[in-house]
């Protein structure tokens, strides 16, 4: 799916793009169900966009399969007029975009999922920049809490949050890493199926993120957190793992220049043959059984989804 990847690339890379040119090039697309949502903040504004690509046997249409989100999470994919470019936080919006894209061409070669997937992300190309360590990080002209309640739909049964991981020093190599099963405030064990699907689509033995107990608790309660790759999780109940893309250096958020399409390409295909697979029935995100097990020997952990 190079070819969808480099499509939304040229697409974004604009800083004259909007939610409706965005818009209007999937509906010229076959899209049947994309919204636009304009959302202004302290700092500027950004334009929230939701893609319904609907499975054979989901929810929309009377079914009873799964339905999966995939959220592109950053602060922004630009930063001008002091960065010239598509910037490297833009990397979850090009992939979460690609895999709508292709999904939406896979039903007009008549490969339809069997549940439906709901993408998600914002379009900013003039985000703040934001100081951090080791490297500088994108802000976001609205709060964490507008993202959530723009990004996290409540009708989905799990959730991927796509998100540019570079700007630390934890993760070490050059393409994608998957996080733990975070749900309802415990970090539960990488999901098996995931990690199988990780290693059939990348031909590489499965990379796992380190995920501390402050990075699934909500951003506003000053705690670091190596980004906003699991901020969903705060908003929902549904199980949810970040898909972290990742470089062998510390790469600033708001370096231009540092997209590689290859590694969002690798990401775009993994969701998509998860999404295939969680949409039969045939995909965990966690044991349920051993949750509740969990949950009945040590109680509830909700309290860490608030500030």
């Amino acid at each position: 799916m190079l070819s969808q990847v480099i499509e939304i690339h040229d697409l974004l890379d604009d800083g004259k793009v909007t939610g409706s040119r965005v818009e209007g090039f999937f509906q010229n697309r076959g899209s049947k169900n994309v919204r636009v949502r304009k959302v202004k903040g302290e700092k500027g504004f950004t334009e929230f966009i939701r893609i319904v690509i609907s499975g054979r046997t989901g929810k929309l249409s009377s079914g009873k399969s799964p339905t999966l989100g995939i959220i592109g999470r950053l602060g922004g994919i630009g930063s001008r007029p002091e960065r010239v470019g598509l910037v490297s936080d833009g990397d979850g919006a090009i992939a979460a975009l690609s895999i709508a894209l292709k999904l939406i061409d896979m039903q007009k070669r008549s490969d339809f999922l069997e549940g439906d997937v709901i993408v998600t992300t914002h379009i900013c190309p003039n985000s703040p920049i934001v100081q951090h360590e080791p490297v500088p990080f994108m802000g976001s002209p609205v709060d964490m809490d507008t993202m959530n309640e723009n990004e996290v739909d409540g009708s989905c049964d799990a959730i991927l949050s796509l998100d540019t991981t570079k700007g630390n020093r934890i993760i070490n190599f050059r393409g994608f890493a998957i996080s733990p099963t975070i749900k309802d405030g415990w970090i539960l064990p990488p999901s098996q199926d995931l990690v199988r699907i990780m290693e059939i689509t990348t031909g590489q033995l499965a990379r796992v993120l380190p995920v501390a107990t402050q990075d699934i608790t909500p951003y506003k309660n000053g705690l670091r957190h190596i980004n906003s790759i699991l901020q969903p999780s705060t908003a929902t109940g549904a199980p949810v793992v970040g898909v972290a893309i990742s470089t062998e250096t510390a790469v600033p958020g708001s370096a231009t220049g540092a997209s590689h399409e290859t590694d969002i390409e690798e990401v775009s295909r993994f969701c998509i043959e998860v999404a295939k697979e969680f949409g039969k029935g045939s995909l965990k995100f966690y044991d349920e059984k051993e949750f509740k097990q969990l949950t009945d020997k040590y109680g509830n952990m909700k309290h860490l989804q608030e500030a």
